[in-house]
């Protein structure tokens, strides 16, 4: 557990051809993972029952959410309802924060 104010873009490191995750928080409530992808990784089109937050915290990323494409870059955010398919790819490399909430 981090007990320090930290750089969430510097808690997980690229590493070439892979997607590397580090889980912050797993609670049976929900779960906090940051990830970094590099370019043209990705991960392919499936669903989860729970609404998902990614938050980008690095490069850009393209997060398709039930066929409609959106390209995020640092800083910014969206929701994948659950329920809904979702996949991401990374046009660049990228690192982002996913935040589930289970209840």
């Amino acid at each position: 557990m981090i007990e320090k104010a930290a750089s969430m873009k510097d808690l997980v490191a690229y590493q070439d051809g892979s997607i590397v995750s580090k889980e912050i928080i797993k609670k049976t409530t929900g779960t906090v993972t940051l990830f970094a992808f590099d370019r043209d990784q990705g991960l392919s089109e499936h669903t989860a029952p729970f609404d998902a937050l990614v938050c980008i915290l690095d490069g850009e990323a393209e997060i398709i959410i039930a066929g409609q494409p959106h390209l995020l870059t640092a800083g910014e955010m969206i929701i994948m309802p659950g329920g809904k398919p979702h996949a991401l790819k990374a046009p660049k490399r990228f690192k982002m924060m996913l935040v589930m909430i289970r209840s």
